[in-house]
């Protein structure tokens, strides 16, 4: 299955943002990476550099790769509304982030993980594709044989975030999908209509 597998400090020192989780490396090393990283000049960017980087940071962001991204900015296209919200509430209606969301793993790639290995319900069905894109009143759940995980256990023991579009049951182990999230309730740092702009070019 298509995802990336490089080396994740090293693009996080690029858009200087902990963009796959907290980063020790981020932290000593507030630059971009390579030799010259520390006292490399920046000279102006180009209107497209900028677009394009933002659209990388996204596609980062969620774990997404170019042509199911590109997918996604079609579809929201196409819908009634701002493109570049509803680019963001698809990216957010995926089945991998809602279940990082919902704090159930630590990370996107981790939820990526646990959904590919069968350890998610969507309605009670098993569901293992990580871009299964979730509608409003579905309910998210552990896999009953998966509950004792000390993966899951440990990853929801310490997570302290909530979501207005989410709600979660302790006792059951699942969530509900509200409602589609609006860009105010999202709090990545994506400036989504560089990002429109770009794919309009």
């Amino acid at each position: 299955m298509a995802r990336y597998t490089g080396p994740k400090s090293k693009i996080a020192r690029r858009f200087r943002e902990p963009i796959f989780g907290a980063d020790k490396a981020l932290e000593r090393k507030n630059y971009g990476p390579g030799q010259h990283g520390p006292n490399k000049r920046r000279g102006k960017q180009s209107e497209y550099s900028i677009q394009l980087t933002e659209k990388q940071k996204a596609k980062y962001t969620y774990g997404i790769l170019e042509k199911q991204f590109s997918n996604l900015f079609k579809k929201a296209s196409r819908m009634k509304g701002i493109t570049g919200e509803l680019l963001l509430s698809l990216c957010e209606s995926r089945l991998d982030n809602t279940v990082f969301r919902l704090g159930i793993s630590p990370t996107r790639s981790g939820a990526r993980q646990l959904v590919t290995h069968r350890h998610i319900t969507v309605n009670g069905s098993l569901v293992n594709i990580p871009s299964y894109q979730l509608k409003e009143g579905d309910v998210v759940s552990v896999r009953e044989k998966s509950k004792s995980l000390e993966v899951i256990t440990a990853s929801l023991a310490s997570n302290d975030k909530k979501f207005d579009w989410l709600d979660w049951n302790v006792q059951g182990m699942q969530g509900k999908y509200l409602s589609v999230p609006s860009r105010e309730m999202i709090p990545e740092n994506i400036k989504e209509q560089l990002i429109v702009e770009l794919y309009s070019k």
